[in-house]
């Protein structure tokens, strides 16, 4: 690929990297990561609601990874509530891996903008062939893609798994017991999600320009070297 191309895929690359840290960044610090509905099924079965009745039942709660809110309803009108992670529900929650998605989440954010950096000085600076050049921008790349994916299976198991709903919406409620009605990833989660995509798409644009994937020239070089070895 020409150099002036080269320099549009690195732009154009770059640019998304700097978009995913801007988004990540604000994913981290929203509330928009679960929408749900939470029964309380304590005060359902005391007048054995059913149909339209179960509304007067069932609350709404969204949160994200520090905090949150939700609406108590139990029969008497909603009462709402705002609760945070650290240190209210540290005990209650699956703590290692709530905390590995803050951190995954930390670290794609700081490779985003390693990203960001490196993609730039590819396209105006002079790289060398080492970090600073196609194998540092696979490796940044592959990184911010993984740790996307980490964060996204780490916390699908926390909420799908470990029942964080509930185990948030029975905090401190005694003898009244709530169960999830429904739940679903809000636009935070999604966020990852595209992100993900993105910096997989990145990796695409730098074989786009012309650079091979690490180590596929050293499996050419020894494929070489086996068939001047047969000839001896």
């Amino acid at each position: 690929m020409p150099a002036p191309q080269k320099k549009v895929v690195f732009c154009i690359a770059g640019v998304f990297c700097f978009a995913c840290a801007l988004g990540i960044a604000a994913a981290i610090g929203t509330q928009l990561w679960i929408r749900g509905k939470i029964l309380c099924k304590t005060g359902a079965l005391l007048v054995n609601a059913t149909g339209q009745e179960l509304d007067k039942f069932i609350g709404d709660i969204q949160y994200g990874l520090f905090y949150g809110e939700r609406v108590r309803q139990c029969g008497l009108g909603g009462r709402p509530f705002r609760f945070s992670f650290f240190p209210d529900l540290f005990k209650i929650i699956p703590a290692s891996i709530h905390v590995s998605v803050i951190l995954f989440c930390l670290v794609l954010l700081v490779f985003a903008l390693i990203g960001t950096g490196f993609f730039m000085y590819n396209a105006f600076g002079k790289p060398y062939e080492t970090l600073h050049g196609p194998l540092g921008l696979y490796l940044w790349s592959f990184i911010s893609f993984s740790c996307g994916c980490l964060v996204m299976i780490l916390f699908s198991s926390e909420v799908k798994i470990h029942h964080l709903s509930e185990k948030i919406a029975n905090y401190k409620e005694g003898g009244f017991i709530f169960k999830t009605h429904s739940e679903q990833f809000a636009n935070s989660f999604w966020i990852i999600f595209v992100c993900s995509l993105v910096h997989f798409l990145n990796i695409l644009l730098i074989r786009l320009a012309g650079f091979a994937f690490p180590f596929s020239k050293s499996k050419d070089l020894e494929t070489a070297n086996g068939a001047v070895d047969l000839m001896y």
